[in-house]
Protein backbone atom coordinates (compact mmCIF):
# COMPACT_ATOMS: atom_id res chain seq x y z
CA UNK A 1 0.00 0.00 0.00
CA UNK A 2 1.59 3.26 -1.16
CA UNK A 3 1.07 6.16 1.16
CA UNK A 4 -1.79 8.02 0.62
CA UNK A 5 -3.26 4.90 0.96
CA UNK A 6 -1.91 4.24 4.05
CA UNK A 7 -2.93 7.40 5.61
CA UNK A 8 -6.74 6.85 4.37
CA UNK A 9 -7.06 3.61 5.61
CA UNK A 10 -5.47 4.27 9.00
CA UNK A 11 -7.88 6.90 9.79
CA UNK A 12 -10.90 5.49 8.81
CA UNK A 13 -10.73 2.54 10.47
CA UNK A 14 -13.27 2.61 13.15
CA UNK A 15 -12.56 4.31 16.54
CA UNK A 16 -9.28 5.77 14.74
CA UNK A 17 -10.50 9.16 14.48
CA UNK A 18 -7.34 11.71 15.69
CA UNK A 19 -5.80 14.96 14.54
CA UNK A 20 -3.80 15.35 11.42
CA UNK A 21 -0.65 16.93 10.65
CA UNK A 22 0.25 18.85 7.76
CA UNK A 23 3.81 20.42 7.13
CA UNK A 24 3.95 22.89 4.68
CA UNK A 25 7.15 22.83 3.86
CA UNK A 26 7.79 25.93 1.08
CA UNK A 27 6.10 29.12 0.36
CA UNK A 28 7.36 28.41 -2.76
CA UNK A 29 8.98 25.72 -3.77
CA UNK A 30 12.69 26.07 -5.55
CA UNK A 31 13.67 29.23 -3.52
CA UNK A 32 15.36 27.12 -0.78
CA UNK A 33 13.97 25.58 2.21
CA UNK A 34 15.59 26.10 5.41
CA UNK A 35 16.72 22.82 6.13
CA UNK A 36 16.98 23.18 10.66
CA UNK A 37 13.07 24.06 10.55
CA UNK A 38 11.73 21.34 8.47
CA UNK A 39 13.89 18.50 9.76
CA UNK A 40 11.95 19.74 13.22
CA UNK A 41 8.56 19.82 11.16
CA UNK A 42 9.57 16.11 10.29
CA UNK A 43 10.45 15.31 13.58
CA UNK A 44 6.50 16.17 14.78
CA UNK A 45 5.50 13.24 12.87
CA UNK A 46 2.97 14.96 9.95
CA UNK A 47 0.99 13.23 8.00
CA UNK A 48 1.39 15.24 4.48
CA UNK A 49 4.20 16.91 2.93
CA UNK A 50 2.92 19.97 0.85
CA UNK A 51 4.43 22.43 -1.68
CA UNK A 52 3.02 25.40 -3.83
CA UNK A 53 5.66 25.40 -6.49
CA UNK A 54 3.97 28.38 -8.48
CA UNK A 55 1.92 31.77 -8.86
CA UNK A 56 0.83 34.13 -11.02
CA UNK A 57 2.72 36.54 -9.01
CA UNK A 58 5.89 36.03 -11.04
CA UNK A 59 4.17 37.57 -14.18
CA UNK A 60 3.43 36.14 -17.49
CA UNK A 61 6.84 34.92 -19.20
CA UNK A 62 8.08 31.79 -17.12
CA UNK A 63 4.03 30.59 -18.49
CA UNK A 64 4.85 32.05 -22.02
CA UNK A 65 8.27 30.60 -22.91
CA UNK A 66 7.81 27.41 -20.17
CA UNK A 67 10.78 28.43 -18.25
CA UNK A 68 10.89 27.78 -14.72
CA UNK A 69 10.83 30.70 -12.41
CA UNK A 70 13.48 28.85 -9.95
CA UNK A 71 16.93 28.04 -11.02
CA UNK A 72 17.22 24.71 -11.36
CA UNK A 73 19.81 23.94 -8.87
CA UNK A 74 18.11 25.32 -6.12
CA UNK A 75 14.77 23.52 -7.33
CA UNK A 76 16.14 20.10 -7.28
CA UNK A 77 17.82 20.98 -3.88
CA UNK A 78 14.28 21.50 -2.53
CA UNK A 79 12.97 18.65 -4.28
CA UNK A 80 15.28 16.33 -3.28
CA UNK A 81 14.63 17.64 0.35
CA UNK A 82 11.22 16.93 0.42
CA UNK A 83 11.32 13.97 -1.13
CA UNK A 84 13.59 12.15 0.97
CA UNK A 85 11.31 13.76 3.68
CA UNK A 86 8.26 11.75 2.50
CA UNK A 87 9.80 8.56 1.74
CA UNK A 88 11.39 8.70 5.38
CA UNK A 89 8.26 8.73 6.99
CA UNK A 90 6.17 7.16 4.00
CA UNK A 91 3.59 10.05 3.86
CA UNK A 92 2.03 11.66 0.71
CA UNK A 93 4.16 14.57 -0.71
CA UNK A 94 1.95 16.23 -3.04
CA UNK A 95 3.36 19.35 -4.87
CA UNK A 96 0.88 22.05 -6.92
CA UNK A 97 1.87 24.26 -10.14
CA UNK A 98 5.13 22.31 -11.22
CA UNK A 99 7.62 24.44 -12.07
CA UNK A 100 6.31 27.77 -12.02
CA UNK A 101 3.40 28.29 -13.69
CA UNK A 102 2.01 24.59 -14.20
CA UNK A 103 2.14 24.10 -17.60
CA UNK A 104 3.26 21.02 -19.52
CA UNK A 105 6.98 22.19 -19.61
CA UNK A 106 6.76 23.02 -16.52
CA UNK A 107 5.49 20.44 -15.59
CA UNK A 108 7.56 17.96 -17.57
CA UNK A 109 10.83 19.70 -16.09
CA UNK A 110 9.49 18.87 -12.26
CA UNK A 111 9.03 15.20 -13.33
CA UNK A 112 12.14 14.70 -14.80
CA UNK A 113 14.13 16.32 -11.65
CA UNK A 114 11.85 13.64 -9.29
CA UNK A 115 12.90 10.87 -11.74
CA UNK A 116 16.64 11.71 -11.44
CA UNK A 117 16.64 12.27 -7.61
CA UNK A 118 15.28 9.07 -7.27
CA UNK A 119 17.61 7.55 -9.46
CA UNK A 120 20.14 8.81 -7.93
CA UNK A 121 18.96 8.07 -4.20
CA UNK A 122 17.76 4.50 -4.94
CA UNK A 123 14.12 5.39 -4.30
CA UNK A 124 10.71 3.98 -5.43
CA UNK A 125 7.77 4.77 -4.83
CA UNK A 126 4.04 5.70 -6.93
CA UNK A 127 3.82 8.99 -8.56
CA UNK A 128 0.43 10.41 -9.57
CA UNK A 129 0.36 13.32 -12.36
CA UNK A 130 -2.28 15.91 -12.86
CA UNK A 131 -2.03 17.76 -16.10
CA UNK A 132 -3.17 20.98 -16.30
CA UNK A 133 -3.15 22.51 -19.83
CA UNK A 134 -6.33 23.42 -21.26
CA UNK A 135 -7.49 21.71 -24.63
CA UNK A 136 -7.44 24.72 -27.34
CA UNK A 137 -10.78 23.15 -28.85
CA UNK A 138 -12.74 22.62 -25.24
CA UNK A 139 -11.95 26.56 -24.60
CA UNK A 140 -12.87 27.64 -27.92
CA UNK A 141 -16.49 26.16 -27.60
CA UNK A 142 -16.55 27.63 -24.37
CA UNK A 143 -15.49 31.16 -25.55
CA UNK A 144 -18.71 30.93 -28.19
CA UNK A 145 -21.09 29.94 -25.97
CA UNK A 146 -20.59 32.40 -24.05
CA UNK A 147 -19.25 30.81 -20.95
CA UNK A 148 -16.30 32.59 -20.35
CA UNK A 149 -15.90 35.63 -18.20
CA UNK A 150 -13.01 38.48 -17.63
CA UNK A 151 -11.67 38.87 -14.40
CA UNK A 152 -10.13 41.91 -13.19
CA UNK A 153 -10.68 44.19 -16.23
CA UNK A 154 -9.75 42.11 -18.92
CA UNK A 155 -11.00 42.12 -22.11
CA UNK A 156 -13.48 39.62 -23.33
CA UNK A 157 -11.66 36.30 -24.97
CA UNK A 158 -11.64 35.72 -28.31
CA UNK A 159 -10.92 32.75 -30.54
CA UNK A 160 -7.48 34.90 -31.69
CA UNK A 161 -6.37 34.98 -28.59
CA UNK A 162 -6.54 31.47 -27.80
CA UNK A 163 -4.77 30.33 -30.50
CA UNK A 164 -1.70 33.45 -29.74
CA UNK A 165 -1.59 31.94 -26.26
CA UNK A 166 2.17 30.15 -26.08
CA UNK A 167 0.57 28.25 -23.30
CA UNK A 168 -3.11 27.98 -21.41
CA UNK A 169 -3.56 25.97 -18.23
CA UNK A 170 -6.49 25.71 -15.62
CA UNK A 171 -6.47 26.60 -12.03
CA UNK A 172 -7.83 22.47 -10.98
CA UNK A 173 -9.20 22.44 -7.26
CA UNK A 174 -9.15 19.84 -4.69
CA UNK A 175 -11.79 17.39 -6.47
CA UNK A 176 -8.77 16.49 -8.84
CA UNK A 177 -6.50 16.17 -6.10
CA UNK A 178 -8.67 14.12 -3.89
CA UNK A 179 -8.99 11.67 -7.27
CA UNK A 180 -5.15 11.20 -7.54
CA UNK A 181 -4.75 10.72 -3.59
CA UNK A 182 -7.83 7.91 -3.62
CA UNK A 183 -5.12 5.77 -6.50
CA UNK A 184 -2.94 5.10 -3.84
CA UNK A 185 -0.11 6.92 -4.28
CA UNK A 186 3.58 8.22 -2.22
CA UNK A 187 3.98 11.16 -4.36
CA UNK A 188 1.54 13.45 -6.16
CA UNK A 189 2.28 16.64 -8.80
CA UNK A 190 0.05 18.82 -10.58
CA UNK A 191 0.29 21.27 -12.91
CA UNK A 192 -1.58 24.50 -12.11
CA UNK A 193 -3.46 24.44 -9.02
CA UNK A 194 -5.67 26.40 -6.70
CA UNK A 195 -2.75 26.64 -3.37
CA UNK A 196 -5.57 24.80 -1.10
CA UNK A 197 -6.29 22.04 -2.83
CA UNK A 198 -2.36 20.79 -1.73
CA UNK A 199 -3.32 20.70 1.72
CA UNK A 200 -7.23 20.43 1.75
CA UNK A 201 -7.67 17.36 -0.51
CA UNK A 202 -6.72 14.90 2.31
CA UNK A 203 -8.12 15.90 5.05
CA UNK A 204 -11.46 16.83 3.55
CA UNK A 205 -11.98 13.00 2.32
CA UNK A 206 -11.48 12.07 5.78
CA UNK A 207 -14.65 13.89 7.05
CA UNK A 208 -12.71 17.36 8.54
CA UNK A 209 -14.94 19.75 8.42
CA UNK A 210 -14.41 21.33 4.49
CA UNK A 211 -14.22 25.02 5.81
CA UNK A 212 -11.41 24.47 7.90
CA UNK A 213 -9.58 22.56 6.02
CA UNK A 214 -9.35 25.36 3.18
CA UNK A 215 -8.76 27.81 5.63
CA UNK A 216 -6.34 25.37 6.80
CA UNK A 217 -4.56 25.43 3.20
CA UNK A 218 -4.84 28.75 2.30
CA UNK A 219 -2.57 29.89 5.26
CA UNK A 220 0.02 27.14 5.17
CA UNK A 221 0.42 27.20 2.09
CA UNK A 222 2.80 30.15 2.73
CA UNK A 223 4.55 28.62 5.30
CA UNK A 224 5.84 30.87 7.74
CA UNK A 225 4.91 34.16 5.95
CA UNK A 226 1.65 34.68 8.87
CA UNK A 227 4.36 34.64 11.66
CA UNK A 228 6.05 37.86 13.25
CA UNK A 229 8.61 37.80 11.63
CA UNK A 230 7.11 36.94 8.61
CA UNK A 231 9.33 34.33 6.75
CA UNK A 232 9.66 30.87 3.91
CA UNK A 233 10.19 28.55 7.45
CA UNK A 234 8.45 24.91 7.11
CA UNK A 235 4.93 25.29 9.36
CA UNK A 236 2.75 22.79 11.29
CA UNK A 237 -0.89 22.68 10.86
CA UNK A 238 -2.56 19.99 13.50
CA UNK A 239 -6.47 20.39 12.33
CA UNK A 240 -9.45 18.82 14.41
CA UNK A 241 -12.90 18.30 13.75
CA UNK A 242 -13.61 22.22 15.82
CA UNK A 243 -10.12 24.43 14.64
CA UNK A 244 -6.49 24.00 13.65
CA UNK A 245 -3.29 25.02 15.05
CA UNK A 246 -0.53 26.81 13.74
CA UNK A 247 3.00 26.95 14.67
CA UNK A 248 6.26 27.54 12.44
CA UNK A 249 8.77 25.28 12.70
CA UNK A 250 11.50 28.06 13.28
CA UNK A 251 11.79 29.06 16.99
CA UNK A 252 12.05 32.99 15.84
CA UNK A 253 9.00 32.95 14.58
CA UNK A 254 5.39 33.51 16.16
CA UNK A 255 1.97 32.93 14.23
CA UNK A 256 0.09 35.53 16.05
CA UNK A 257 -3.93 35.62 16.09
CA UNK A 258 -3.31 39.04 14.42
CA UNK A 259 -0.58 37.94 12.43
CA UNK A 260 -2.22 34.77 11.23
CA UNK A 261 -6.07 36.91 10.45
CA UNK A 262 -3.61 39.44 8.64
CA UNK A 263 -2.81 36.69 6.17
CA UNK A 264 -6.36 36.71 5.27
CA UNK A 265 -5.73 39.70 3.51
CA UNK A 266 -3.08 37.88 1.24
CA UNK A 267 -4.23 37.50 -2.68
CA UNK A 268 -7.55 38.30 -2.04
CA UNK A 269 -9.92 41.28 -2.55
CA UNK A 270 -12.35 40.56 0.54
CA UNK A 271 -10.83 39.15 3.72
CA UNK A 272 -13.38 37.24 4.44
CA UNK A 273 -13.88 35.42 1.47
CA UNK A 274 -12.11 32.76 -1.06
CA UNK A 275 -13.61 31.37 -3.83
CA UNK A 276 -12.28 28.21 -5.23
CA UNK A 277 -13.55 25.94 -8.21
CA UNK A 278 -16.21 23.68 -6.27
CA UNK A 279 -17.16 26.82 -3.37
CA UNK A 280 -16.54 29.70 -1.54
CA UNK A 281 -14.70 29.84 2.09
CA UNK A 282 -16.48 32.07 3.82
CA UNK A 283 -14.58 33.14 6.94
CA UNK A 284 -16.86 36.15 8.28
CA UNK A 285 -17.32 34.05 11.35
CA UNK A 286 -13.78 32.36 12.06
CA UNK A 287 -11.70 33.39 15.12
CA UNK A 288 -8.45 33.24 16.42
CA UNK A 289 -6.70 32.91 19.22
CA UNK A 290 -3.62 32.74 21.13
CA UNK A 291 -2.03 29.20 22.48
CA UNK A 292 0.65 30.38 23.39
CA UNK A 293 2.97 32.88 22.58
CA UNK A 294 4.07 31.08 19.46
CA UNK A 295 0.84 28.84 18.76
CA UNK A 296 -2.41 30.35 17.24
CA UNK A 297 -5.72 27.93 16.92
CA UNK A 298 -8.03 29.16 14.32
CA UNK A 299 -11.68 28.48 14.40
CA UNK A 300 -15.31 29.22 12.37
CA UNK A 301 -14.37 28.94 8.94
CA UNK A 302 -16.91 27.58 6.52
CA UNK A 303 -17.57 26.24 3.30
CA UNK A 304 -20.45 26.36 0.88
CA UNK A 305 -20.44 24.87 -2.30
CA UNK A 306 -20.92 26.29 -5.99
CA UNK A 307 -23.82 26.15 -7.46
CA UNK A 308 -21.90 26.34 -10.80
CA UNK A 309 -18.18 24.88 -11.30
CA UNK A 310 -15.67 27.23 -12.90
CA UNK A 311 -12.15 27.27 -13.14
CA UNK A 312 -9.76 30.26 -13.95
CA UNK A 313 -8.47 30.70 -17.02
CA UNK A 314 -4.70 31.24 -17.67
CA UNK A 315 -2.48 32.30 -20.80
CA UNK A 316 0.08 34.05 -22.33
CA UNK A 317 1.38 35.02 -25.53
CA UNK A 318 4.58 36.38 -26.86
CA UNK A 319 4.53 40.09 -27.59
CA UNK A 320 8.21 40.44 -28.87
CA UNK A 321 11.41 41.18 -27.45
CA UNK A 322 12.69 43.09 -24.75
CA UNK A 323 15.52 45.72 -24.26
CA UNK A 324 15.76 47.92 -21.21
CA UNK A 325 18.01 51.12 -20.34
CA UNK A 326 19.25 51.41 -16.98
CA UNK A 327 20.27 55.11 -15.63
CA UNK A 328 20.00 57.48 -13.23
CA UNK A 329 19.59 61.29 -12.59
CA UNK A 330 20.22 63.84 -10.29
CA UNK A 331 19.76 67.11 -11.78
CA UNK A 332 16.68 68.92 -10.46
CA UNK A 333 15.57 70.86 -13.41
CA UNK A 334 16.19 67.53 -14.87
CA UNK A 335 13.89 65.60 -12.64
CA UNK A 336 11.29 68.31 -12.19
CA UNK A 337 10.45 68.24 -16.13
CA UNK A 338 11.40 64.35 -16.85
CA UNK A 339 7.61 64.16 -18.09
CA UNK A 340 8.29 66.40 -20.71
CA UNK A 341 11.48 65.89 -21.02
CA UNK A 342 10.87 62.07 -22.03
CA UNK A 343 7.93 62.73 -24.33
CA UNK A 344 9.58 64.75 -26.22
CA UNK A 345 12.24 62.11 -26.26
CA UNK A 346 10.36 59.85 -27.69
CA UNK A 347 9.02 61.70 -30.37
CA UNK A 348 12.59 62.11 -31.08
CA UNK A 349 13.59 58.43 -31.11
CA UNK A 350 11.04 57.99 -33.24
CA UNK A 351 12.06 60.32 -36.23
CA UNK A 352 14.99 58.94 -35.80
CA UNK A 353 14.35 54.98 -36.39
CA UNK A 354 11.63 55.01 -37.98
CA UNK A 355 13.16 57.16 -41.21
CA UNK A 356 12.80 54.30 -43.33
CA UNK A 357 10.44 52.01 -41.50
CA UNK A 358 7.03 52.23 -40.07
CA UNK A 359 7.26 52.16 -36.06
CA UNK A 360 7.04 48.62 -34.73
CA UNK A 361 7.71 48.74 -31.09
CA UNK A 362 6.53 50.57 -28.26
CA UNK A 363 9.42 52.80 -25.33
CA UNK A 364 7.64 53.37 -21.91
CA UNK A 365 10.07 55.00 -19.34
CA UNK A 366 9.42 54.41 -15.54
CA UNK A 367 11.27 56.91 -13.36
CA UNK A 368 11.78 55.20 -9.86
CA UNK A 369 11.77 57.74 -7.25
CA UNK A 370 8.86 59.84 -8.63
CA UNK A 371 6.70 57.59 -11.03
CA UNK A 372 8.20 54.23 -11.51
CA UNK A 373 6.20 52.25 -8.28
CA UNK A 374 2.89 54.33 -7.33
CA UNK A 375 0.32 54.54 -10.29
CA UNK A 376 -1.26 57.48 -8.52
CA UNK A 377 1.16 60.80 -7.51
CA UNK A 378 0.09 63.82 -5.30
CA UNK A 379 -0.43 66.61 -7.36
CA UNK A 380 3.05 69.60 -6.37
CA UNK A 381 4.92 66.72 -5.00
CA UNK A 382 8.69 68.09 -4.32
CA UNK A 383 11.34 65.77 -6.35
CA UNK A 384 13.69 64.11 -5.12
CA UNK A 385 17.39 64.53 -5.12
CA UNK A 386 17.74 61.34 -7.25
CA UNK A 387 15.83 59.06 -9.72
CA UNK A 388 16.40 55.97 -10.92
CA UNK A 389 15.44 55.73 -15.06
CA UNK A 390 14.21 52.67 -16.89
CA UNK A 391 13.36 52.62 -20.58
CA UNK A 392 11.52 49.46 -22.16
CA UNK A 393 11.16 48.70 -25.65
CA UNK A 394 9.45 45.93 -26.29
CA UNK A 395 9.39 45.35 -30.77
CA UNK A 396 9.61 42.57 -33.00
CA UNK A 397 12.80 41.91 -32.62
CA UNK A 398 16.18 41.67 -30.69
CA UNK A 399 18.01 43.70 -33.03
CA UNK A 400 14.88 46.45 -33.46
CA UNK A 401 15.05 46.35 -30.02
CA UNK A 402 18.17 47.05 -29.19
CA UNK A 403 18.20 50.06 -31.60
CA UNK A 404 15.86 51.57 -29.91
CA UNK A 405 17.05 51.91 -26.59
CA UNK A 406 20.24 52.49 -27.23
CA UNK A 407 19.16 55.71 -29.43
CA UNK A 408 17.12 56.15 -26.97
CA UNK A 409 20.25 56.35 -24.39
CA UNK A 410 22.11 58.27 -26.56
CA UNK A 411 20.08 61.28 -26.91
CA UNK A 412 18.51 61.66 -23.64
CA UNK A 413 21.82 61.74 -22.45
CA UNK A 414 22.63 65.11 -23.70
CA UNK A 415 18.76 66.06 -24.24
CA UNK A 416 19.00 69.30 -24.16
CA UNK A 417 15.61 71.46 -21.93
CA UNK A 418 14.79 74.42 -20.27
CA UNK A 419 17.48 75.56 -17.47
CA UNK A 420 19.98 73.34 -18.31
CA UNK A 421 23.60 74.24 -16.80
CA UNK A 422 25.80 71.98 -19.06
CA UNK A 423 25.68 69.96 -22.52
CA UNK A 424 26.11 66.82 -21.05
CA UNK A 425 25.58 64.60 -17.94
CA UNK A 426 21.95 63.97 -17.81
CA UNK A 427 22.63 60.55 -16.74
CA UNK A 428 24.31 58.48 -14.42
CA UNK A 429 24.88 54.31 -15.42
CA UNK A 430 24.87 51.93 -13.08
CA UNK A 431 26.74 50.03 -15.18
CA UNK A 432 28.24 49.63 -19.51
CA UNK A 433 26.45 48.94 -21.39
CA UNK A 434 23.23 50.26 -19.65
CA UNK A 435 21.32 48.69 -22.39
CA UNK A 436 19.97 45.35 -21.90
CA UNK A 437 18.78 43.00 -24.03
CA UNK A 438 16.12 40.68 -21.93
CA UNK A 439 14.80 37.99 -23.85
CA UNK A 440 11.27 37.51 -25.29
CA UNK A 441 8.61 38.96 -24.07
CA UNK A 442 5.02 38.00 -22.87
CA UNK A 443 1.56 39.22 -21.85
CA UNK A 444 -1.39 37.74 -20.12
CA UNK A 445 -4.00 37.02 -22.62
CA UNK A 446 -6.23 34.47 -20.74
CA UNK A 447 -7.01 35.49 -16.80
CA UNK A 448 -11.26 34.49 -16.84
CA UNK A 449 -13.36 32.02 -15.37
CA UNK A 450 -14.85 29.35 -17.80
CA UNK A 451 -17.89 27.86 -16.15
CA UNK A 452 -17.50 23.96 -16.59
CA UNK A 453 -19.97 21.01 -15.92
CA UNK A 454 -17.30 18.61 -14.92
CA UNK A 455 -13.73 19.40 -13.54
CA UNK A 456 -12.57 15.72 -13.84
CA UNK A 457 -12.58 15.55 -17.98
CA UNK A 458 -10.44 18.53 -17.95
CA UNK A 459 -7.60 17.21 -15.59
CA UNK A 460 -6.41 13.94 -16.19
CA UNK A 461 -4.37 11.62 -13.94
CA UNK A 462 -1.64 9.58 -14.95
CA UNK A 463 -0.03 6.76 -12.12
CA UNK A 464 3.54 6.08 -12.56
CA UNK A 465 6.08 4.48 -10.97
CA UNK A 466 9.40 5.33 -9.87
CA UNK A 467 12.55 3.74 -9.69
Amino acid sequence: MSASGRILAELRKPGARRVMRLLGASGQLGYGIPTAAFEVGLARGPDLIGCDMGSIDIGPTYLGSGHLATAPASTRRDLRKVLLGARRLNIPLVIGSAGSAGAKPHLEQTLAMLRDIACEEKLSFRMGVLAADIPRDVLKSAVRAREVTPINGMPELTIEEVDAASNIVGQMGLGDFQRALAADIDVLVAGRACDTAIFAALPAMLGFPMGLCVHMAKIIECASLCCIPGGRDSILATLDDNGFELESMAPQRRATPVSVAAHSLYEQDDPFTVYEPEGRLDLSAAQYNAIDDRRTRVTGALWHDAEQLTVKIEGARRIGERAVLLAGAADPRFIAGHRQILADLSVLVDELVCEDSPKDYTLNFRVYGVDGVRQFVPAGEAPPGEVFIMGECIAPTADRAAEVVRTAKQYLMHFGYGGRLSTGGNLAFPFTPPEVSAGEAYRFNAYHLMRVKDLESLFPLTIESVG
